[in-house]
């Protein structure tokens, strides 16, 4: 197969829950438990950090690959969603798993893949730690893609556990309050390991406590020991306000890592910081991608992404704000529309709703969103992608003005594409 057929194969035969949602979701470890014992258990041939949490695990992910690179480790690195290439969810040290690789690993695993029944999901972690394992990494930091006692990266024993923080997303399958989301993370904890949360939560903080004390798994609060006033002292790559509490939950981790026999000096902490783009190529947070006027993507999808980034808008100035948001159709898109309009029409009276759908399955198709606005009183025109949405934004724009892109990983990846 070539590398596109082989991604076809991937895209068409097994169904990845973020292009088309709950047909995707299993309940189930057992079959990337079987996965791995075919593959000779190559998560156990390395080690590994486990990332999860509502929002704010890739940034986490992202910082401490960037940091333990700049400490001269060979780091792995595997996240999801992808934005543009699937490459992005496996890198070491920042280089994009070869395409030849790729295209192997599906190969020779095919029958395998048919026997066990795996999801476009299970299968890509598998490969991620056969690639991790054969390339003899030192260390591999690896994000939860929902969840996290049933996820299928929830087959490693780590050296760190980290959650950030708790939300209510996903609750269709993670339960529909933050206690129950917070014990379906609080999954990764294991038994004996470190585990670093990033927000003290009142809901949530029991949870964690009373699992870390059964696995006797030493426990740490970020929040309790740092708080970032200025992000620029730490990097002037990510400018999220947000980031604050994710490089406070890293610092958190650096400090646990050193204790547990990590080598990283202040020198690598602060380098791996300030280059985190550089170094493990993140996009889509806060991400620039034109001048005059200023244009800006953002991947918050849900309320608290959607809170952090009214708070970073709050920071700026500019004349008339520019909204291009489109998003998926399992998202509660009418509580988030609702949300975005009343912090918006507080803070900003110059306001341009351009709507628009990203081109996945899971989309919610512009002409819904425009009517689903429009019966809140939003007013907005609707594009059928978002780089119509974006040139309609532009045209329109004044050099003083600001335009922001936000509503869906998939909206985002699309405007980088």
């Amino acid at each position: 197969m070539t590398y596109q057929e082989t991604l076809d194969f991937m895209f068409s035969q097994l169904p990845m829950y973020h292009r088309i949602g709950a047909a995707a979701y299993k309940a189930d470890i057992q079959p990337t438990i079987d996965m791995m014992d075919a593959l000779g258990n190559p998560q156990k041939k390395i080690k590994s950090i486990h990332v999860a949490g509502t929002n704010g695990k890739g940034s986490v992910s992202h910082f401490l690959a960037s940091i333990l690179q700049e400490a001269g480790y060979k780091v792995g690195l595997y996240t999801s969603p992808h934005l543009v290439d699937f490459r992005e969810r496996v890198r070491i040290n920042g280089e994009m798993i070869p395409q030849q690789a790729v295209v192997d690993f599906v190969e020779k695993q095919r029958g395998m893949f048919d026997k066990f029944k795996l999801s476009f999901f299970e299968m890509t972690v598998g490969l991620a730690f056969d690639y991790f394992a054969k390339e003899k990494v030192d260390i591999s930091v690896i994000e939860v893609g929902m969840g996290g006692r049933l996820d299928s990266t929830n087959v490693i024993t780590p050296e760190l556990s980290i959650i950030t923080n708790i939300g209510l997303d996903h609750t269709q399958f993670l339960g529909d309050t933050l206690e129950k989301i917070a014990g379906e993370k609080a999954g990764i904890i294991k038994d004996g390991i470190p585990v670093v949360i990033g927000e003290t939560q009142p809901e949530t903080a029991p949870v964690f406590i009373q699992t870390a004390a059964r696995h006797c798994a030493p426990i740490t609060f970020a929040d309790q020991h740092y708080v970032i006033d200025d992000i620029s002292r730490y990097t002037d790559e990510l400018t999220g306000e947000y980031q604050k509490k994710n490089i406070a939950t890293v610092l958190e981790a650096v400090e646990v890592l050193h204790k547990i026999g990590f080598d990283l000096q202040p020198l690598a902490v602060r380098s791996g910081l300030a280059k985190v783009v550089t170094n493990t190529h993140l996009h889509g947070r806060w991400q620039k991608i034109g001048e005059c006027p200023l244009t800006v993507c953002e991947t918050a999808h849900n309320e608290p992404g959607i809170r952090a980034m009214m708070d970073k808008l709050q920071t700026m100035s500019f004349r008339h704000l520019h909204l291009v948001y489109g998003c998926v159709n399992d998202k509660d898109y009418r509580h988030i529309l609702q949300l975005l309009n009343s912090e918006l029409q507080i803070h900003h009276s110059e306001l341009t709703w351009y709507f628009s759908q990203p081109s996945v399955p899971r989309r919610l198709p512009v002409g819904d969103l425009v009517a689903a606005a429009k019966e809140l009183g939003i007013e907005g025109q609707g594009y059928g992608n978002v780089k119509k949405a974006i040139a309609a934004a532009q045209k329109k724009a004044g050099p003083d003005d600001f335009i922001l892109v936000t509503g869906s990983i998939f909206l985002i990846a699309d405007a980088l594409a």
